[in-house]
C-alpha cells in the first residue's frame, strides 16, 4: 500500500506539493492535467513536465485521476472511435512516460452529485452533503448555480462552468441510453483500450457512481457488487480494475464495503478511503475519516484491503474544511492530512497485528 494525496496541479490546487511532502507517510500524488478537456490528447511533453514538477518536490506520480472519457464514448455515438483513438494515444503517451495507473468514470452528465458544498457541522467544520429531497426539487439545469457560491473560487472536477452550460444538450445526448446500453458502451471502450493497457501495463481503475443510484433519471451502473463484478467479468483482463471509493459505494447502505473489497480481490487498483455520516438513507454528509465520526467501520475496510493483498495507492478523500481553511470543497490540506495519518495508523496496526498473530 502507498499513501497518496490527490493534487490538481499548480494554478488549480490551493494545496502545494511542498505541503503534501510534509504529510507523514505520503510519498506520491494522484494528479491530472486539469485544463485538458475530454477528447483531447495528452502530449508526452506535458506529461513529462508534470512528472518533473512532482519529482522536484520529492514526490512521484502514483497515478492519474482522471483521463476523462468523452460523452461520445459513453453514449456510443457515431464518432466514438475517433475519441477512443485519442484516448489510446493518451494512454500510450502515459505509458511511455512510465505512468501505469489511470482512474476514470463512466457516469453520464454529472461526475458526482452533492446538494451542499459547505454544510455546517456541530464542531464548526463544513462538509459536502447530499439530500435526495433537495435533488427532487431541483431542475438539473440550475444544479450548478445552486452550489457555485460555495466553491471558494475553485473549479470542481466534473462541474466545470463550460460543461454545466451545456447541461440541456448533455441530457439530450443520453436520452436513449439506458443501463444496458451504458454497459455495452463501456464494454466496447474497454475492449478497444486493453491492448495498449497490456503493452504498457496500465491499470485502468473505474470509479463508482456517486451517489450509487440514478439521479435525474440518468442511468448509473457502477453502483453495487453485482454490477461491478459484471464489469470485471465482461472484460476479464487484470488491467480492467476498480478504483474502490468507500464514500461512493457507501452512499448505498445496501453495499457491504468489506465484502465487496474481498469479492474484488486482485482487481482493486486504487482506493479512495473516506467516511460518511448518514442522517437518513438519502441524507448523508462527509465526515472525518475516524470511524466514530461517521457510519463506516474504517478498520474493517482497511483490514479487507490488507487481507486481499492490496498493494496499490490509497488516498484520503473529501476532507472537512477546518481551521479556517479556504480551499476546493473536499480537497483542503488539513483534514486530508489528518485522514492520511489515521489511515496509515490503521494499516500499521493491522500489519503488526498480523505479524504478532503469525508468530504465535
Amino acid at each position: 500500500m502507498e499513501m497518496t494525496l490527490r493534487w490538481y496541479g499548480t494554478g488549480f490546487d490551493t494545496v502545494t506539493l511542498k505541503e503534501i511532502r510534509q504529510i507523514p507517510g505520503v510519498t506520491g500524488v494522484i494528479t491530472t492535467l486539469y485544463d485538458t478537456k475530454p477528447g483531447e490528447v495528452w502530449s508526452r511533453q506535458r506529461i513529462r513536465a508534470l512528472k518533473q514538477e512532482v519529482e522536484a518536490a520529492g514526490l512521484h506520480i502514483s497515478g492519474i485521476e482522471s483521463v476523462n472519457v468523452h460523452d461520445a464514448i459513453k453514449t456510443g455515438a457515431a464518432d466514438r472511435d475517433v475519441y477512443i483513438g485519442r484516448y489510446i494515444e493518451t494512454l500510450e503517451n502515459l505509458g511511455q512516460e512510465d505512468i501505469h495507473l489511470v482512474c476514470y468514470n463512466f457516469m453520464p452528465v454529472f461526475d458526482w452529485t452533492r446538494t451542499e458544498l459547505a454544510r455546517l457541522r456541530p464542531d464548526g467544520s463544513t462538509v459536502l452533503a447530499y439530500t435526495q429531497e433537495a435533488v427532487d426539487r431541483l431542475d438539473p439545469e440550475t444544479m450548478f448555480s445552486s452550489i457555485a457560491g460555495d466553491m471558494n473560487g475553485t473549479v470542481l472536477p466534473g462541474w466545470e462552468p463550460e460543461r454545466m452550460a451545456r447541461v440541456k444538450e448533455l441530457f439530450a445526448m443520453y436520452r436513449d441510453v439506458d443501463e444496458e446500453r451504458l454497459f455495452e458502451n463501456l464494454r466496447y471502450f474497454l475492449e478497444q483500450i486493453m491492448p495498449i493497457c497490456r503493452k504498457y501495463d496500465i491499470r485502468m481503475a473505474i470509479h463508482p457512481d456517486d451517489p450509487a443510484w440514478s439521479v435525474f433519471g440518468l442511468p448509473r451502473i457502477m453502483t453495487n457488487k453485482e454490477n461491478v463484478l459484471r464489469i470485471m467479468d465482461m472484460v476479464d483482463d487484470p488491467h480492467n480494475g476498480v478504483a474502490f471509493c468507500t464514500g461512493s459505494f457507501g452512499t448505498s447502505r445496501a453495499n457491504d464495503l468489506p465484502d465487496m473489497i474481498r469479492a474484488l480481490k486482485g482487481r482493486i487498483h486504487f482506493a479512495h478511503v473516506r467516511n460518511l455520516k448518514f442522517n437518513s438513507p438519502t441524507d448523508f454528509e462527509e465526515a472525518a475519516h475516524l470511524s466514530s465520526d461517521g457510519s463506516f467501520d474504517m478498520y474493517q475496510i482497511m483490514k479487507a484491503l490488507y487481507d486481499t493483498g492490496f498493494s496499490g495507492p490509497i488516498r484520503p478523500d473529501h476532507g472537512r474544511m477546518i481551521w479556517g481553511e479556504e480551499a476546493m470543497p473536499g480537497y483542503g490540506l488539513y483534514d486530508r492530512a489528518l485522514g492520511a495519518a489515521y489511515l496509515n495508523g490503521l494499516w500499521e496496526a493491522i500489519e503488526k497485528g498480523e505479524k504478532v498473530n503469525g508468530a504465535q
